[in-house]
């Protein structure tokens, strides 16, 4: 029983939240409801006032949305179902005219509905991202408040692994953050106290004590929001597919009502065209086909904020990418190791990575996972000695083994240590094994497997210009560029760079991928941004009309083929409707369909377009 007013209550708990979403659709089915039980009793004038009143006031609302657009330089598909209600009530078939106004208010539902999941489904990915700051006490005690009752000066903990809430100044010996989000290098900063640390940075392995140095409305990460919403501010309104149609099918139909008026000398002749023409294919069809689209995509991992962004995929021309954690891991992998003379690599590997075991560095775990890939088993090490910033030494198998900086290896061997050349994007960690320069792992960061054919898929699809923008030096990037065989190269970009060079792109729409908090100005700038969410912080992730879950850059491509495959649909569904109602203006136009029946034919045209609509939930 518990259990039945349980299911009960969410029930109605669903009912009266689609009410509150949807007024006008559900005041439309009510009123409906009232008149017509009205209608079989002495007062049914009553229910004449009623319709009349109600569809002349949703007329209105339509009629003022439709003024305010045509002021802003759009043409609506609007106006024809407003005319089809005033001309239906002046000659008294308000039945007609209630049934155009249910398309009306079912289309705009359709339409806010689709937007509204994708933004609750974008909600509940950044909902995991911290509010608050972990104060310290004149006790030594941290308390947790809102970050924005921090104020300059006062003690902050940031546990391990957690993202810097304000700017500030390190007080601990040392840390380790990655900042990857912030400028795009891809490998861990080390900081030593006194040293400032950035909001949006994330911590490593250790708990470390900040003394903030700015609120957080004035921090790194809330001056980049800031640009975000500037950037987005300057984003001209998308045009509704439907909207397109609007003008040459409104000439049309009023042409063919004024003509069947003329010839035949009734007025309701007018009437009964124009509620057959009532365009209810481009109200209703292509919203549910954007929908359908925009689910189809969620199952994917890819959430579409709206369908002017679905629109924007298909014609894309030009894609722009952030280098580091999108076209690239954003983490390094062992790629090289070179032995002295004395060693073998497979022994200056083992002894690394049996000392780096006592590591939580980010270049520890790349060593041990390279010494993995390669079969190489690790060995017990004893009397572990991390440096800060600097090294690691160890026992290992009776061998004194030392890993990290040139110069901390230096201080540590009798031989002289060589630098070793390294290429774009790689960094080396130097080995000392019993006083002696064993060798170097020579780490990078690694582009991703699938970053090529994802841009040949998007080749095929039209796109024709490829642009990589990166905070890097220009030797890691132009190294990165040469093996995606992208030519327009800008390194060493800082956020608002990014933005005039998305904004100076000739071949629009352009689409903007990144997943950084650096990358934010720029997503929101772009046509289109597309945030990797997987990896990316809550200001990217806003920023963006399109966030992908995992972290796989092919989902880029499957956004853009859904997009594709999604508008061909609703294009599909509109021409059939406009093809089905041109027909039936010709049948009302000789007088062969009434009004109420012209209006019902018109739902029967909606079934149809719909139906074709929802194709887009599949792969075509």
């Amino acid at each position: 029983m518990t259990d039945l007013r349980v299911a009960q209550d969410s029930s109605a708990a669903r009912t009266a939240s689609w009410i509150g979403r949807f007024p006008w659709v559900t005041t439309t089915i009510a009123i409906a409801a009232i008149a017509g039980g009205l209608s079989f009793t002495p007062w049914s004038v009553t229910a004449t006032w009623l319709l009349t009143a109600y569809v002349l006031t949703v007329a209105g609302r339509s009629a003022w949305g439709m003024l305010r657009a045509l002021r802003a330089g759009t043409f609506g598909v609007d106006i024809i179902a407003v005319t089809a209600i005033v001309a239906t009530v002046l000659v008294g078939e308000l039945w007609a005219a209630l049934v155009i106004v249910l398309m009306l208010t079912t289309g705009e539902a359709l339409e806010s509905y689709a937007a509204g999941r994708a933004t609750r489904d974008l909600r509940a990915l950044l909902s995991r991202n911290p509010r608050t700051a972990h104060r310290i006490g004149p006790s030594g005690d941290a308390d947790d408040i809102p970050i924005d009752e921090i104020t300059v000066g006062v003690h902050i903990l940031v546990r391990a692994d957690e993202v810097v809430p304000v700017d500030g100044t390190l007080i601990s010996d040392a840390g380790v953050f990655d900042e990857s989000s912030l400028t795009g290098e891809s490998l861990p900063v080390e900081k030593t106290s006194g040293d400032e640390v950035l909001s949006g940075s994330v911590n490593g392995s250790a708990a470390i004590v900040l003394q903030t140095t700015r609120a957080a409305a004035d921090s790194q990460y809330q001056q980049i929001v800031a640009l975000v919403e500037g950037a987005a501010a300057t984003k001209a309104p998308m045009v509704r597919l439907a909207d397109r149609f609007a003008l040459p099918f409104a000439i049309t139909a009023y042409a063919l009502a004024g003509l069947a008026w003329w010839v035949s000398g009734e007025p309701t002749r007018f009437a009964e065209v124009l509620v057959v023409a009532t365009p209810c294919p481009l109200i209703i069809a292509a919203p549910v086909a954007f929908m359908a689209g925009m689910s189809r995509a969620a199952r994917r991992g890819v959430i579409i904020r709206s369908s002017a962004s679905l629109e924007k995929l298909r014609r894309a021309r030009t894609f722009a990418f952030d280098k580091t954690g999108t076209l690239t891991r954003g983490t390094p992998r062992l790629v090289d190791v070179r032995a002295m003379t004395a060693f073998t690599p497979e022994d200056v590997l083992r002894s690394a990575a049996s000392a780096e075991v006592n590591s939580a560095h980010i270049l520890a775990a790349a060593a041990i996972a390279g010494a993995r890939e390669r079969g190489i088993a690790t060995a017990p090490s004893t009397d572990a000695t991390e440096a800060t910033a600097a090294g690691i030494t160890a026992t290992v198998e009776r061998r004194r083994v030392v890993v990290g900086k040139r110069d901390f290896v230096a201080s540590n061997v009798r031989d002289d240590v060589a630098r070793t050349i390294l290429t774009g994007g790689e960094i080396a960690v130097y080995v000392g094994v019993d006083d002696r320069f064993a060798g170097v792992l020579v780490f990078r960061d690694q582009v991703r497997e699938n970053a090529l054919p994802t841009l040949m898929r998007l080749r095929e699809r039209g796109a024709r210009h490829f642009i990589m923008l990166t905070g890097d030096d220009t030797a890691t990037a132009a190294y990165i560029a040469g093996v995606l065989e992208i030519d327009d190269v800008h390194a060493a970009c800082l956020p608002s760079d990014k933005v005039a060079v998305v904004a100076q792109a000739g071949d629009r729409p352009v689409v903007m991928v990144g997943d950084g908090v650096n990358d934010a100005p720029v997503l929101a700038a772009a046509d289109v941004g597309v945030a990797m969410g997987a990896r990316g912080a809550t200001a990217a992730s806003e920023a963006a009309d399109v966030v992908i879950l995992a972290d796989d850059i092919g989902r880029v491509a499957d956004a853009v083929d859904i997009g594709t495959e999604t508008v061909d649909v609703a294009l599909q569904s509109i021409w059939i409707g406009i093809g089905l109602s041109t027909a039936l203006m010709v049948v009302a136009a000789f007088g062969w369909i009434p009004a109420l029946a012209g209006a019902w034919s018109q739902e029967a045209i909606d079934v149809i377009a719909i139906a074709w609509a929802l194709r887009a939930t599949r792969s075509i």
